[in-house]
């Protein structure tokens, strides 16, 4: 745990300091107050907002200035990285060319506190002109921006945190959470799984635990593999060619064992290299999928105290994974 570091003695006094904190947690009780109450009031317009986009042939094209926009901006991301397709377009550039980013197969989404942002304007008569459909989220319902809108989503009527009520806080919070309802509502609607969304999150540690073990393993021309029937004197070489430190034994194309080292000291007598294969090997060895994701083989390989798999279809060996195929991608 990290040390908690020391306020200067003469940063705040006593009552400063519980000011300062009774402020904060004010401000975290309201934004989510605002949270709630906007949970309990979700309905008709969510879902009619989200046929919207789940049906678009193309894009969602999230708009907004300011504030607005930066909560936008991280829709549009969040959106995008769950499988549904999306851009952030800035109502400004879009009014200098940028509008020819959206086309009739979108569906806009206009993000504007008061509904009155004129920045706005063009986008919100572009869509109109051309029947592109026009989610927007607001906190008037009266607003222009609400009126023109094929949906319009309100945000509930809390208090901004600001003690002026100026600065774009409870709002901004309630917008990005808004924005999170609608993608995760359609990441499940979709089906999209942890296997796609690794597809769109290639780095950093989020990518490496969710890679498979098809993008990991060792292919069929790398493969130690014998029959029952050969002496243990012609696995051995396999063994020893392959360097993986076992051998996988194969009748009729499905691996029926293995021999490790461990199985080598075992049966270690002179008449060792004599034998078959198959009076040492060790049955129904460990295995897994292609499609297995790696961090599961890993958690098998721990539990098992193995180093490697063989990677199966159907039974039929495709592949072998080493425990150093997991150290160089990062998983342990």
């Amino acid at each position: 745990m990290p040390t908690v570091p020391p306020v200067p003695d003469d940063a705040f006094s006593a009552a400063e300091q519980e000011v300062i904190l009774t402020s904060a947690r004010n401000t975290l009780a309201l934004e989510a107050t605002a949270l709630t109450t906007m949970a309990a009031e979700l309905g008709r317009e969510f879902l009619a907002a989200l046929a919207l986009m789940e049906r678009a042939q193309g894009r969602v094209v999230v708009s907004g200035m300011g504030k607005s926009g930066h909560i936008g901006t991280k829709i549009a991301a969040t959106l995008a990285s769950t499988g549904t397709p999306s851009l952030f377009v800035h109502p400004a550039e879009a009014s200098h060319g940028d509008l020819g980013m959206v086309t009739t197969q979108d569906v806009v989404l206009a993000i504007s506190n008061s509904g009155e942002t004129s920045e706005l304007s063009d986008i919100i008569a572009f869509t109109r002109r051309f029947a592109i459909p026009l989610v927007a989220i607001t906190s008037r319902a009266g607003s222009t921006l609400a009126q023109a809108a094929d949906v319009a989503l309100v945000l509930p009527a809390v208090a901004e945190a600001c003690p002026h009520g100026l600065a774009p806080t409870t709002s901004t919070t309630a917008t990005l959470a808004l924005g999170d309802a609608l993608a995760v509502a359609l990441l499940e609607r979709r089906g999209f799984s942890a296997s796609d969304f690794r597809l769109f999150h290639p780095g950093g540690k989020l990518g490496k635990r969710l890679q498979k073990v098809a993008d990991l393993m060792h292919g069929a021309e790398a493969l130690p593999l014998c029959a029952p029937t050969v002496t243990m004197a012609e696995a051995l070489l396999v063994m020893t060619s392959k360097s993986f430190g076992c051998v996988g034994v194969v009748e009729n194309d499905q691996l029926v064992g293995i021999i490790t080292d461990g199985d080598l000291r075992r049966h270690m007598a002179p008449d060792l290299p004599g034998k078959a294969v198959g009076a040492v090997m060790t049955r129904g060895p460990k295995s897994v999928t292609p499609t297995l994701m790696a961090a599961e083989a890993l958690h098998i390989m721990n539990a098992s105290k193995v180093t490697s798999l063989f990677v199966v279809e159907n039974g039929k060996p495709v592949g072998i994974l080493h425990i150093h195929d997991l150290l160089r991608a990062g998983l342990v």
